[in-house]
């Protein structure tokens, strides 16, 4: 009973890290269709008085879908904090907001709300080609006509 034990956690194993590694080996050189979750797993507007950051939030993630370097990466959470700052006045939910965006929008988290969601999980940080910029502007546009009414009167 042990050794069938011992097998079937080898089996699951194996599984696992073959799937894995499929999931993660594949290099993906086309940006996906941006999508905006607001704010991610934070509110998009205040539930006690009329403060609404969203345009900040959907701002934001248009940095992280086409991701790009470290530095891009932190002018984007900096850029979140100011926003908020603009927004609402309240410096001290602009630095839990910036903090957040710090700790949780690693390219490093497999998760949907990474630096450079729009890419493969391979990408990291990388600095995006010629190409690459095309195809953000052109997913962009593609993006605003489908959606003239987006989460905030930032689109373009």
């Amino acid at each position: 009973m042990q050794d069938y034990r011992t097998w079937m956690i080898r089996v699951s194993y194996c599984c696992f890290a073959w799937l894995f590694l499929l999931a993660s080996c594949g290099k993906h050189n086309e940006i996906s269709d941006f999508k905006s979750d607001g704010c991610s797993l934070f509110p998009d507007h205040s539930l006690i008085s009329n403060d609404d950051w969203s345009e900040c939030c959907y701002l934001h993630d248009v940095a992280y879908w086409k991701g790009g370097t470290d530095e891009e990466r932190l002018s984007a959470d900096q850029a979140l904090r100011d926003c908020i700052i603009e927004k609402t006045g309240n410096i001290e939910l602009a630095d839990l907001m910036y903090q957040g965006v710090r700790f949780g929008g690693s390219p490093y988290f497999y998760n949907w709300y990474r630096w450079g969601y729009g890419w493969g999980y391979d990408r990291k940080y990388q600095p995006l080609s010629d190409k690459e910029k095309l195809q953000v502007k052109a997913k962009l546009e593609k993006y605003y006509s489908e959606n003239p009414k987006s989460a905030c009167s930032c689109s373009k």
